[in-house]
C-alpha cells in the first residue's frame, strides 16, 4: 500500500488481540484515539448545521452518537478485509491501531504465494461490507422522523457506507480498487509490471477527470467534495507520473 511504513517485521509492537488469525497490534502510544477526539466536534458541527436551532450542547450529544457510526463503518470495512483474507487462507500480516483507527499491514503486497484471485477477494472484503450495510441504513432512514436524532444517525450511516465503497473502488493503488484492477489483469495473463503500467495509465485518465470534477465543485462552493476530489486527483496523477509507487 502507498503509505509510510505502518509496522515492519522487526518492530517492537504489543499484540492486544487477534482478528480471526491476524494480530491486532499497537506500537508505543500511537494508538491514542485522536480520530475519535477530532471526529466528535466535526460531527457536532454537522449536527448544528443541519438544525441550527439546536444548542451546541445538544449538537455535541448528537455528534457523540454519529461519530461512532462514521468510525465504526471504517472499522467494519477493515475488519471485513481481515475476514476475507482469513476466508481465502491468506491472512494479512497485522492490523495496527494508529490514532484509534485500524490500518492493514501487508509486508509484501506482491507476495507470490497469494494468487491473483486471492488478492482480489481480500481487496473486495471492505467494500462488500459497506455495500451490505447500506440498504439497512436506507431502511432505517425511511423509518425515522426527519427531525429526529435517529434521522441524523441514519443519514450518517447512509453517507458513510455509500462513500467508503465509492471512493475505495476507484482504481488507485493503495485503496481497494487499485489491487482489484491490477490482479484482475494478472489473472488474465498480464505480467505484474504490465499490470502496474496499465494501472498507471488508467490513473492518468482518472486523475484528469477527478481534477476537472473537483474544479467544478469548488466553483459551486461545494468545498468538501471539491477538496476531496482534488486530493484524489493529485493522488491518481502522482501514481500515473511515477511519483508514488506501491512498493519499491
Amino acid at each position: 500500500m502507498i503509505k509510510p511504513p505502518i509496522v515492519q517485521p522487526t518492530d517492537e509492537v504489543t499484540t492486544v488481540g487477534k482478528v480471526f488469525t491476524t494480530p491486532l497490534v499497537v506500537k508505543g502510544k500511537s494508538w491514542f484515539p485522536i480520530a475519535q477526539v477530532l471526529a466528535w466536534p466535526i460531527m457536532a458541527w454537522v449536527a448544528k448545521k443541519r438544525r441550527p436551532e439546536r444548542s451546541w450542547l445538544q449538537s455535541l450529544g448528537v455528534g457523540a452518537l454519529t461519530m461512532p457510526v462514521v468510525l465504526g463503518s471504517e472499522w467494519g470495512h477493515n475488519l471485513a478485509h481481515a475476514a476475507a483474507a482469513h476466508i481465502v487462507g491468506k491472512p494479512m500480516d497485522a492490523i495496527r491501531v494508529i490514532g484509534g483507527m485500524p490500518l492493514l499491514v501487508y509486508y509484501d503486497i506482491n507476495d507470490e504465494t497469494v494468487t491473483p484471485r486471492q488478492h482480489i477477494m481480500r481487496s473486495l472484503g471492505g467494500p462488500v461490507f459497506n455495500i451490505l450495510v447500506l440498504p439497512i441504513a436506507l431502511l432505517f432512514r425511511q423509518r425515522t422522523d426527519p427531525d429526529s436524532v435517529g434521522r441524523d444517525i441514519a443519514n450518517t450511516a447512509v453517507a458513510t457506507n455509500a462513500f467508503l465503497p465509492a471512493v475505495g473502488l476507484l482504481p488507485i493503488p493503495g485503496i481497494d480498487g487499485g489491487p482489484i484492477l491490477k490482479w484482475s489483469l494478472v489473472e488474465k495473463g498480464h505480467t505484474q509490471p504490465e499490470a502496474d503500467l496499465t494501472v498507471r495509465k488508467v490513473d492518468g485518465v482518472l486523475g484528469a477527470l477527478l481534477l476537472a470534477a473537483g474544479i467544478v465543485f469548488l466553483k459551486k462552493r461545494r468545498w468538501f467534495i471539491g477538496g476531496l476530489l482534488l486530493q484524489l486527483a493529485a493522488y491518481a496523477l502522482s501514481i500515473a507520473l511515477g511519483f508514488l509507487r506501491e512498493q519499491e
